[in-house]
């Protein structure tokens, strides 16, 4: 009978939910405490929760075969010090739909003016101002993986051109040209928006650079879904200082939470999300582990496999 391990601030909740699954075959430990599992999960061949909790046990699971996270970066298990001699597969399919939501309620947050509208309002002021529209726009997405495939998807819907830039793959037919490599600037010289939805590896390490910045189109828009790594937080700080870009919306930073220092906090023309772009929902990730599971003891290749070289 396989033992599986919940370590999750929400491993009651998966537990429930696992449950009515209907895995008779599957023996859980649910528990947020790590000294818990470090104590009883020994005989633990799977382990289901959080990375930054998953790598404080990594050593001390002897029977350990396959890790399911719940995120879809999964950093705190990429370490080379640590051991990688299990299957690791990540949160890959969960989030494309509400970053799809995110992304496109700013873009039209920002066409429609919302927020001057708004601000109009509390003064009393009637403002006719024409919106503008993302219909006929050029939107550019750096990383077309699953996030980046459905928000391609979704600005199909708005009638927008979708550039993609890839490490190398052009499975998602809703991109109309792929870009890689050396050809970045290439990539974003026409673009209305850029978003990034890129992993945190070395070769994305601030991709998103003072070039790039100044390649784009005078008041691009950018908006960073992915991971802070990927930008050079001074140099996006100058663009919008600058007024070089008209606007962006950031909910991942190189250092979180962001610190009330931070220069961000007072730059113009910036949206702060926090980090909330796309919470994990356990009745989604739990499907995911259950369908994961099913090819796990059938023998069968598991879905959203991660390379511990890639990253990702």
């Amino acid at each position: 009978m396989p033992h599986a391990l919940i370590l999750s601030r929400h491993a009651q909740e998966y537990a429930s939910l696992i449950a009515t699954a209907n895995l008779p075959d599957l023996q859980v430990l649910a528990t947020s405490s790590t000294t818990t599992a470090i104590e009883q999960g020994r005989d633990c061949a799977i382990v289901f929760g959080e990375p930054n909790l998953i790598r404080l046990v990594l050593s001390r699971l002897p029977a350990l075969r396959w890790v399911q996270a719940t995120w879809a970066g999964v950093e705190p298990l990429l370490d080379p010090n640590l051991r990688r001699d299990y299957v690791l597969t990540n949160a890959r399919s969960v989030f494309g739909a509400p970053m799809a939501e995110y992304v496109f309620g700013y873009l039209l947050a920002y066409e429609r003016r919302l927020l001057q509208r708004y601000t109009a309002q509390q003064f009393g002021r009637w403002d006719p101002t024409p919106p503008g529209t993302i219909r006929g726009k050029r939107l550019g997405l750096l990383g077309v993986g699953s996030i980046g495939a459905e928000l391609a998807r979704t600005a199909k819907h708005f009638g927008l051109h979708v550039k993609g830039y890839t490490h190398s793959s052009e499975d998602c037919s809703s991109v109309d040209v792929y870009y890689h490599g050396a050809d970045l600037q290439a990539f974003v010289t026409d673009l209305d928006y850029l978003v990034s939805a890129l992993p945190n590896t070395p070769h994305t390490r601030h991709l998103v650079n003072a070039g790039v910045l100044s390649a784009l189109r005078a008041k691009a828009i950018f908006i960073n879904v992915g991971r802070g790594s990927a930008v050079d937080e001074v140099a996006l700080a100058k663009a919008l200082n600058t007024g070089r870009l008209a606007g962006a919306v950031l909910d991942v930073f190189q250092e979180e939470p962001l610190p009330p220092t931070h220069p961000f906090w007072e730059t113009p023309n910036l949206l702060i999300t926090s980090h909330t772009a796309a919470i994990t929902i356990p009745s989604e990730m739990t499907r995911v582990f259950v369908e994961n599971y099913q090819h796990f003891i059938r023998g069968e290749a598991l879905q959203y496999r991660v390379d511990f070289e890639r990253g990702y």
